[in-house]
């Protein structure tokens, strides 16, 4: 007989907005708006003992309405279940859903549930996320994203670098893929400039080159010292990339638009990244995460999760090839607790499970809730 089981389940659809709209390769190929808020799926648990668990996904642009309705459908197979068989339950909430499939929205909407059984676990033991799964360090390195944005003018980039080495960021990284190519290397020529030739610069063309396109781009950015040159095609093109890091000396990063962990070992078997990208919330939480990274470490590969750096930063931790976080400061607002930087480094919280707690300010973008099951 199970001593302790779920007994009550919120799901909270928050609308995170942003402080000024941004733009990557997407918006000026005319292919997205520009984006001016983030939708999170928050999952809230609590057990028959009264332990808790909470978790998160995201969806930018669209779909955080349909996460919301998914998880709100399937959320009462978790009620009278034991929280610790975490990777049965998710099985079981795939199979409340099967007819949407086992990737995309579908599993997004389960893994903001699989991240708060994990937080509920790790909680439980006393532990921070990583020391439960079983930590290799205790920091990470950290590069900043937030601040090199297509839309932002190259003095304004500029700045957000020098911002982010006075906080301690350890790497920076700029948006590329403009239309016009000549934009493209005044600013990355700038950055190198202004960091100097060793300091960790990295770009992201957000999937907007097409081959020959790529071949000329990259082979013309082997000069910056680059860390590695991020989607240069479409994230579904394993071949296309699997010649660029045949051909390329920077390393090819790529994997974060990826939604299952069946896409992404395709991306290994066909050699198609040096950096693996995963994200836990896209690829359907923390038991999939996991399961991916053996994958990704066995081949070797090096390892730069995308996003979610509250969840990411344990899941680095238990990496063994030393590997990249990356730093957004866009959801501080939603916790009452933020990562510490130091040193190039993002300190992995010693506080049990995720170690987060939800703000008010939280509360206040919360635009609609449903909830399971009683309170204990």
């Amino acid at each position: 007989m199970v001593a302790d089981t779920i007994a009550h389940v919120k799901l909270s659809h928050v609308i995170l907005p942003l402080k000024t709209e941004i733009s990557d390769a997407k918006v000026f190929t005319g292919r997205q708006k520009p984006m001016t808020e983030v939708h999170f799926l928050f999952c809230e648990l609590e057990t028959t003992d009264g332990h808790s668990g909470l978790g998160f996904g995201y969806s930018k642009r669209a779909g955080g309405p349909a996460q919301f309705a998914h998880a709100k459908e399937i959320a009462d197979n978790l009620i009278g279940e034991d929280p610790n068989d975490i990777d049965r339950l998710r099985v079981k909430l795939l199979w409340a859903g099967a007819s949407v499939g086992r990737s995309g929205v579908a599993v997004q909407a389960i893994a903001a549930i699989d991240v708060a059984l994990w937080d509920l676990k790790a909680k439980r033991a006393d532990l921070p996320l990583s020391k439960l799964i079983g930590a290799h360090r205790d920091s990470i390195r950290c590069y900043n994203t937030s601040g090199g944005f297509l839309n932002a003018p190259l003095e304004a980039i500029l700045d957000n670098a020098t911002k982010s080495l006075e906080a301690g960021i350890g790497g920076i990284k700029i948006k590329v893929g403009h239309p016009d190519r000549t934009v493209d290397f005044e600013r990355l020529t700038a950055m190198r400039e202004h960091l100097g030739d060793q300091f960790p610069l990295m770009v992201d063309a957000n999937q907007q080159w097409d081959r020959p396109t790529a071949m000329r781009m990259c082979k013309a950015m082997e000069e910056f010292n680059l860390i590695w040159i991020e989607e240069p095609l479409d994230a579904y093109d394993f071949a296309g990339h699997a010649e660029l890091t045949r051909e390329i000396t920077t390393p090819i990063a790529t994997g974060e638009m990826l939604t299952s962990v069946a896409e992404h070992q395709k991306l290994v078997e066909m050699n198609s990244a040096d950096f693996i990208q995963p994200d836990a919330p896209r690829i359907g939480g923390i038991s999939e995460f996991l399961k991916l990274t053996t994958i990704a470490s066995s081949a070797g590969l090096q390892l730069a999760p995308h996003f979610a750096m509250e969840i990411h930063s344990h899941l680095a931790a238990t990496y063994p090839i030393e590997p990249w976080v990356e730093h957004f400061d866009w959801l501080d607002p939603l916790f009452n607790e933020h990562m510490e930087i130091k040193d190039g480094r993002m300190i992995v919280s010693n506080r049990p499970g995720l170690g987060v707690t939800l703000s008010d300010q939280l509360r206040a973008w919360t635009v609609e809730t449903s909830e399971i099951g009683t309170r204990p």
